[in-house]
């Protein structure tokens, strides 16, 4: 009783102000070490962020680790030199190096902040697996355009322009071992001065086994063509398509009045003087086709051995047997068979497919099968003449008989590019 008595003496005295002073402090003195004693817990984010920033920076030193790596132990990279080691960030590539960029977006989907490099070679079961996979058109193109080499071609298709290049090249690519640039280089005709440091940078990235091709089909009337391509591989495999140089001649001036509908008709182009019936073998569209003639200058620095001559009449009839021959010719195994083929009788030419698939055949674009305008018979039966001679000659270098004359009567009735 007493001490409560005290207690209230003294709350009495003191001025409820500095009661209230002194309650403050007290709570904030108990708030002040409420903070303390959680501090460690907060900084644990701030730490963590800072770890994870640590492994994003060994993220990026692995990342050059690797890359170096796959350049040095795969066959199909070249040097790896300080210049690339200094924008070998994951979004600075060489835009001319598509299977480089390729390369780099596998290994940045593939890598995590917590592989190391070891992580990321390839067991034996995988690298098995990776070769039995390449049976597989498909997973063979995929795989080679992370892996491969860049090589230049072992195999040119030459020409002739109109001849069928575009079908027998699209067939090719069919084939798991045939590597082939889409578009025509032009580099031993028009692009030569860019070096063939150029000219490998366009090729596509090839597994061992794998054969590198491309089709120009000027380069057989190019009268520098054939130095410049032996002095580049005197080994290297040419494939001429070959077509009736008057139906060619047609189909020529077809396509080059679909662009340019204002050019004069093909009977005034190819005669210089109709009434004498001179012939004009200037007209480009002619003379591409005096075969004889193109041929001997690539004679002289290559045996027939090395050349293969394709019919392009039997590559619509027959494709899988011109195919076949082609594969041979290769050194291929015949893969390509006629269950790759499809007839379309709307275009008049067979269209690509796989085996398996049931789905439409995939045809050559709109430019292939243009309906040939009217041409005088007394026309065509004229450059028939002309053409006989030259035709007989290219019989003899090849040691074929494509059989030319016996179509005199179809070609005025064709009317099919």
């Amino acid at each position: 009783m007493a001490f409560w008595s005290s207690t209230s003496v003294f709350t009495s005295k003191v001025p409820r102000k500095i009661l209230f002073m002194f309650t403050l402090s007290l709570s904030v003195t108990y708030l002040f070490y409420s903070l303390m004693s959680c501090y460690n817990s907060l900084q644990f984010p701030l730490q963590e962020n800072y770890v994870f920033q640590g492994r994003l920076v060994t993220e990026d030193t692995t990342f050059v680790t690797l890359r170096e790596k796959l350049y040095s132990a795969s066959p199909g990279f070249t040097e790896f030199t300080q210049a690339e080691r200094t924008t070998a960030a994951p979004t600075v590539v060489g835009e001319h190096d598509e299977a480089e960029q390729r390369t780099v977006e596998w290994i940045r989907t593939q890598a995590s902040p917590t592989k190391s490099a070891a992580a990321f070679r390839p067991t034996a079961p995988e690298r098995e697996r990776q070769e039995i996979s390449t049976t597989d058109s498909e997973l063979r193109v995929n795989c080679t355009s992370d892996y491969g080499e860049k090589k230049l071609p072992q195999a040119i298709i030459i020409g002739v322009k109109k001849g069928g290049t575009r079908a027998l090249l699209e067939a090719l690519r069919v084939h798991p071992d045939v590597r082939a640039v889409g578009n025509e280089p032009h580099f031993f005709d028009r692009n030569y001065e860019k070096g063939l440091d150029w000219y490998r940078d366009l090729m596509p990235s090839t597994l061992e086994g794998q054969i590198t091709m491309e089709k120009t089909p000027s380069y057989f009337v190019t009268n520098h063509a054939p130095k410049r391509i032996h002095s580049m591989a005197k080994d290297i495999k040419l494939i001429i398509v070959v077509r009736n140089p008057v139906t060619r001649a047609i189909s020529d001036y077809t396509q080059t009045l679909s662009k340019k509908p204002e050019i004069p008709t093909f009977e005034v182009l190819a005669f210089k003087n109709r009434t004498l019936g001179l012939i004009d073998a200037s007209w480009s569209a002619l003379r591409i086709g005096i075969y004889a003639l193109h041929l001997e200058s690539w004679m002289q620095y290559f045996p027939l051995s090395q050349m293969h001559f394709v019919s392009g009449e039997r590559l619509i009839v027959d494709p899988a047997g011109e195919m076949a021959k082609v594969q041979d010719f290769l050194g291929l195994k015949r893969i390509v068979t006629d269950k790759h083929f499809y007839f379309n009788k709307t275009k008049g030419f067979p269209c690509l497919k796989k085996p398996e698939d049931s789905s439409t055949p995939r045809c050559l674009g709109k430019s292939k099968g243009r309906t040939h305008p009217k041409i005088d018979p007394d026309v065509i039966r004229r450059l028939h003449k002309f053409y006989k001679p030259f035709n007989m000659m290219f019989y003899q270098m090849t040691g074929q008989n494509f059989e030319w004359e016996l179509e005199e009567d179809s070609v005025s009735r064709s009317s099919q590019d």
